[in-house]
């Protein structure tokens, strides 16, 4: 994995219209590979998340399983959301966002060294993720989705958020190792970071 890119970025999947509706590339591995992405995927999750406001995150996996992220959302709407969390990183705490959603097709690549995260804009919806590694429960971690010292502004109904008992329990940064250092590549905007997907 040492030729993955080192910050977040958004794909871009073009669509190809007439009458009966669209078409679109959802996986390209030769389009990834010209940006850096050499990894296999070797899984694809699927979420259904019944209620605006349900927050997933921040989640990783460390090491010897860590895991790269393709997300992308098939119905619904999310706020997605990655954060640096490699020691002694000058962007440590540091995240980016992008709006998914089935209407607008973007996809968001989160490298390892990053927590995961979503916010749901609309009832039903599903989002759909490659992962790099296989799922080892050893080794999956986290940290809280609320940590003043990330600073997310959730924009969450007035009913508030919808949060696993899991996520609940996840610890702050300020109480945490983490188990992925910095490489050296800071966290950059990503409207710096993103590239479409054109079908030859």
């Amino acid at each position: 994995m040492n030729d993955a890119p080192r910050s977040p970025f958004l794909v871009e999947a073009r669509r190809f219209g007439d009458a009966r509706g669209w078409f679109m590339e959802t996986y390209s591995e030769a389009a990834l590979l010209g940006h850096g992405v050499g990894h296999r995927f070797v899984q694809d999750n699927h979420s259904l998340s019944r209620s605006v406001g349900t927050i997933r995150g921040f989640h990783f996996q460390a090491p010897p399983h860590a895991q790269a992220k393709l997300v992308r959302c098939a119905r619904g709407a999310i706020l997605d959301y990655a954060v640096d969390l490699r020691r002694g990183s000058p962007t440590f705490g540091r995240w980016v966002s992008a709006e998914l959603s089935g209407q607008n097709g973007r996809q968001l690549y989160v490298p390892v060294g990053y927590g995961h995260a979503f916010v749901t804009l609309q009832p039903d919806t599903e989002v759909i993720y490659k992962v790099s590694d296989i799922y080892a429960p050893e080794c999956d971690g986290g940290v809280a989705w609320n940590d003043p010292q990330i600073g997310v502004d959730w924009s969450l109904p007035p009913e508030g958020a919808v949060v696993s008992d899991k996520d609940l329990k996840l610890p702050l940064l300020a109480d945490f190792y983490s188990p992925f250092a910095y490489d050296g590549t800071p966290l950059a905007p990503l409207d710096q970071q993103s590239f479409s997907e054109v079908r030859p």
